[in-house]
């Protein structure tokens, strides 16, 4: 006796579905497309190999076997993985079809996602976005490492081996607490930032990065204090409470500064700000279908 495992092929079990579901041999043929012989000799074949009856034949009617009814649910579920298999492979070669994990730093993230998830909805029905909010230095690593198929993040990233593109520029502003005498103003030097208690985000973060290199392009001193937060939320409620100032990316000004005693102020020029670009790995092959990618989110900049 052979120790090989019988292996049904889709036929037979095809074959059996359709037996089961019409109750004759006829009209399950003709639903598959197949001759009535070449379903019945499929069908026998299964039966044989497995060694079990699935139906009962008659001149008047076709029945399932208590032992094809247990067996039925999965056939039926095989050809259902069978033909998502096949469905699967055939978006490979579609653009942006399928998950696309898509990287974004904290202070993107909120701001941009509500009018980005809708957009590419609509532009690519077929993919399903993968969201993995992280900080710079980890999304880099998971680009890498093919963690991540895209990141957006602030440029330039200095990472070797990667293609940026730029989606959208964005200025800081400036939020201090209600009432301050810097609140309102439009023609703030960078120079002010001098001697102002600042909040920074915590380590790792590129806004706080960003904002010291700003302080230190300009020879500004700001008064670093003991706070500092996780989040964009976080500091700008500090900043709510009286506890110092903070920079924001335009993009989410107006979503941190709709609640709490808080005001704003411009810088003059030249504006300080940064640069918001998508980044993919130069080998992913996928150059052209990123850069799609990329116009639709620099839409949902705060630009648009």
């Amino acid at each position: 006796m052979s120790d090989q495992i019988y292996q049904p092929t889709l036929a037979q079990l095809r074959a059996f579905v359709a037996v089961a579901e019409h109750r004759h041999f006829g009209t399950a043929a003709a639903h598959l497309g197949v001759s009535q012989p070449t379903l019945s000799q499929g069908l026998a074949a299964l039966e044989a190999g497995l060694g079990v009856r699935l139906v009962e034949r008659s001149t008047r009617r076709v029945m399932v076997t208590s032992e094809g009814a247990q067996l039925l649910p999965q056939a039926m579920r095989t050809l259902e993985a069978a033909e998502g298999f096949v469905a699967a492979a055939a978006g490979v070669g579609e653009h942006l079809a399928g998950p696309v994990r898509i990287g974004l730093i904290p202070t993107v993230a909120p701001y941009v996602l509500p009018a980005a998830l809708p957009a590419l909805r609509d532009r690519f029905p077929a993919m399903r976005p993968r969201i993995i909010e992280d900080q710079t230095a980890r999304l880099l690593e998971s680009l890498r490492t093919g963690a991540v198929d895209v990141a957006v993040l602030a440029l330039p990233s200095e990472a070797p081996g990667v293609v940026e593109i730029p989606l959208y520029h964005e200025d800081f502003v400036l939020v201090v607490p209600e009432g301050d005498p810097l609140a309102g103003r439009v023609d703030v030097p960078a120079s002010a930032l001098s001697g102002l208690p600042l909040l920074l985000l915590d380590e790792g973060h590129c806004l706080r990065d960003q904002t010291l290199d700003l302080c230190r392009s300009v020879d500004a001193t700001p008064v670093m204090g003991d706070t500092r937060a996780a989040s964009l939320a976080t500091v700008v409620q500090c900043v709510a409470g009286g506890l110092g100032a903070t920079l924001v990316p335009e993009s989410a000004i107006e979503v941190e500064t709709a609640h709490g005693a808080l005001a704003t102020a411009r810088f003059a020029e030249p504006v300080p700000g940064r640069t918001i670009g998508l980044v993919h790995r130069g080998s992913s092959g996928r150059g052209d279908e990123y850069r799609e990618l990329a116009e639709v989110l620099a839409k949902a900049g705060p630009q648009n």
